[in-house]
Parts: structure tokens; sequence; C-alpha cells
């Protein structure tokens, strides 16, 4: 029974998440009626309906609300997977890859990207973010790897510390490039508001392949979770597991960065609330969080968008509202017993 309950309550979140994109598309600053936008969708089929939709609404439809669903979609799923891999892989509920500062390191490369004039093109701001995003895990990593007493601790007080050093440092470069200060205010808040439909096509395949990698990992890094040393007297190589996943993470992490910004605790919030309602290993972890975290950006993005009609309020913002106080929680939760 427990088996047929793990295959069909996917599929039932699955059409639930696919009801709420569908609605999502008619609330916004203007309200679109569904007659509407079914007349919209038949038209691109090449269905005569009888039904004349304005151009203006096609736009809307089609241009702005529809991408920036599927980008909520696929952007919420990957922060979220990826939040289950660093939580996993560094033993400790408490880390993602924005508290870690993978997110910040990201959007310090898009932030020089734009500076240099380079966000004209596509891959101007994708490839600094993703060179950023892994030479933030290379430090982090490597202050692990050196210190004398190397600990989850110490690579998540080291990332936390990281963390506000980069914030500080694009803080820096919005004030010494005014010209340029609303272009990488967007990256260090989030926003959706501009993604585009070719975005969306290089994204998927990077969704993907990095899926592949994780869930091909998955059975050892439910090993890895009883110890490192056991896991290798297992037979599992845990030093090249760690680096494959870990960088595979930080690659989706880097590309998600430069085409919404960033937008934190979605690695934090989804990973901890689909572990303790359906525990289980990975690889189970992994689908639920998919779904929890395409679920969570999508909401928060509506939401981001009609809460202030028609102005429109930074995603990153709705996230942050909704992960602080439950990365407080955590660290209360988790704060170890005095000793006696």
């Amino acid at each position: 029974m427990k088996q047929h309950k793990h295959i069909y309550l996917p599929v039932i979140f699955g059409v639930l998440l696919l009801f709420c994109a569908i609605g999502a598309i008619f609330i916004g600053a203007i309200d679109i009626p569904f007659k509407l936008v079914w007349g919209s969708f038949l038209h691109r089929l090449n269905i005569s309906g009888g039904i004349i939709v304005p151009a203006y609404y096609d736009m809307a439809i089609w241009q702005l609300r529809l991408p920036r669903i599927v980008m909520s979609l696929l952007a919420g799923a990957s922060l979220a997977v990826c939040g289950c891999v660093f939580q996993s892989i560094f033993r400790n509920p408490i880390c993602d890859p924005y508290i870690l500062g993978i997110s910040s390191g990201a959007s310090l490369g898009a932030a020089i990207a734009i500076i240099l004039g380079w966000d004209i093109s596509l891959f101007g701001i994708t490839i600094p973010a993703l060179l950023t995003a892994l030479l933030t895990l290379v430090f982090i990593m490597g202050i692990g790897r050196f210190s004398r007493h190397s600990s989850t601790q110490t690579l998540l007080l080291t990332g936390i510390a990281l963390n506000f050093f980069i914030s500080s440092v694009i803080t820096l470069l919005i004030v010494v490039n005014q010209q340029s200060m609303n272009k990488i205010y967007f990256w260090t808040m989030g926003s959706l508001a501009t993604v585009s439909w070719g975005e969306i096509g290089w994204l998927i395949p990077v969704v993907l392949l990095v899926l592949i990698v994780l869930y091909y990992h998955s059975k050892d890094l439910d090993i890895m979770q009883m110890g490192m040393e056991s896991a290798h007297s297992i037979g599992v190589n845990t030093q090249r597991t760690t680096l494959v996943v870990l960088v595979a993470s930080s690659i989706l992490i880097g590309v998600v960065v430069s085409f919404c910004g960033v937008i934190g605790f979605i690695g934090l919030i989804v990973p901890n609330i689909v572990r303790i309602l359906f525990g289980g290993g990975n690889r189970r972890l992994f689908t639920y969080a998919i779904l929890f975290g395409a679920f969570f950006l999508l909401i928060a993005d509506t939401l981001a968008r009609t809460i202030a009609a028609p102005s429109e309020l930074p995603v990153g913002s709705i996230t942050a509202l909704a992960g602080a106080p439950y990365f407080i929680y955590l660290l209360i939760r988790n704060k170890p017993s005095p000793q006696r």
C-alpha cells in the first residue's frame, strides 16, 4: 500500500501543480477572463473557436505571464532539489545554496557582467555567474579541506561569512556604478519579470541533465548519511560523489541566478518540509522537493506581481519573509543541548 502511495502522490501533486499554474495565468495587475485565455490557446493551435482575443491580452498571456510561470516552476524545483543535495552532503538541515553563499557568488558574476556591459547577450551573464558560483564552492570546500577542525559547522560558517562578504562587494559595486544600479539590484532581490522563452529553452536541458546526475547518485548520498568512513568502507567513492553532486548543483544554481537573480530560502524551507512529511531516501526527497519547490515559487511570484499591483515586489522578498523566520526556528530546534 505504501509503495502505491508514493507512486500516486507525486502524480496527484503534479496535477494540482498544473492546475495552479493554469490559474496563475488569469491573475495579475490586470485579470484576464477565462474566455480570452481559452481563445488565445485555441488561436495558437490554429483552431477557430469564434473568440476574438485583443492583441494586448494575447501578448500578456504568451510573452509575459506564461514565461514567468514556467520559469517559476523550473527555478523553484531547481533551488529546492539543490537544497536537498546541500543538506544531504553537509548533513545539516540549515544548509542551502543561498545561506552557503553559492547564490550570492553567482550574483556577483552577474553584477560584474552587467557593469562590463556583457548583459546584452544571453551567455554574457550566464557564464560569469557559473564561474563565480563554482569559485565560491571551491573556496568553501578548500576552507573545509585545510581547516584544522574540518566539520560541517566549519563549512556552514564559512559559507555564511562568504555570503556576507560577497553581498558587501555587490553593494560597493552598486555604489560605484550608479548607472547600473537598477540592473544589479535586480540580481540581489530576484525577479521573474524579464524572463523569456529563450532563457527557458536554455534552462530546461540544464535542469534535466543535473537531475539525471542527482538521481543517479541518490543511493550513494543515502549511504553517506551513515558517515563518510562507513560509506567508504561499503565501497562508495565519497569524494567523487561529493564533488560531482555539488558541482552539478552549483552549475544549476548559477544558471538559475543568471536568469532570475538571487531567490533565497527555497532550498532551506522545502527540503525540511518534504523530509518531515514524507521522510525516506534522497530519491523520494528529490521527487517531492521538485514539486513543492515549483509550487512554492509559483505562489511567491504570483503574490509578488499581485499584492502591490500595478507595481511589482521582488520575489526574493516574498521568499525571505517566509524563509527567515523558519531559519531562526531551525537554529533554535537544532541547538545542541548543554553538556552536564
